[in-house]
């Protein structure tokens, strides 16, 4: 059997969570792809695609297929101001918007129910530590 390490456990919480939200997001014609840029533009109203593609780290290309796929399936508004096109959610943007945020609601309510309060406080408080510590990591290594 597999050693049990922090790696493997977020390996399994990963997939468990990625199924979960394709589940939720599939009824509405989105797949889990798509989450967090329908997440930053409900967060970001008026972002440009530029600022989009930066804060998520996608790819040029990617960002922008995405970004068209998201305006052809009418979730996202793209305007042009001068020489930059500005996005905003439509109103099946915002539907999917809230569904998108409360999926990572409902499935920490889902998988852990089997810790206390404190319990789950406590988990929350060594994974932020945690991903503090790689996003400082990160920062150091662009800069």
């Amino acid at each position: 059997m597999f050693r049990q390490t922090v790696a493997y456990s977020t390996t399994v919480l990963f997939r468990d969570f990625s199924d979960f939200t394709s589940r939720q997001l599939q009824q509405l014609g989105l797949n889990r792809g798509m989450l967090f840029l329908i997440l930053y533009v409900g967060k970001h109203p008026g972002c440009s695609q530029a600022e989009l593609t930066e804060a998520l780290g996608l790819d040029w290309g990617y960002g922008q297929r995405s970004i068209l796929k998201l305006v052809e399936d009418g979730f996202l508004l793209r305007e042009k101001h001068g020489r930059a096109y500005h996005l905003d959610l439509s109103k099946k943007g915002q539907e999917a918007f809230a569904v998108s945020h409360q999926v990572f609601f409902d499935w920490d309510q889902e998988n852990l129910c089997c810790l206390d309060a404190a319990e789950q406080a406590q988990l929350l408080a060594l994974l932020e530590k945690l991903t503090r510590k790689i996003a400082d990591k990160r920062s150091c290594t662009k800069a």
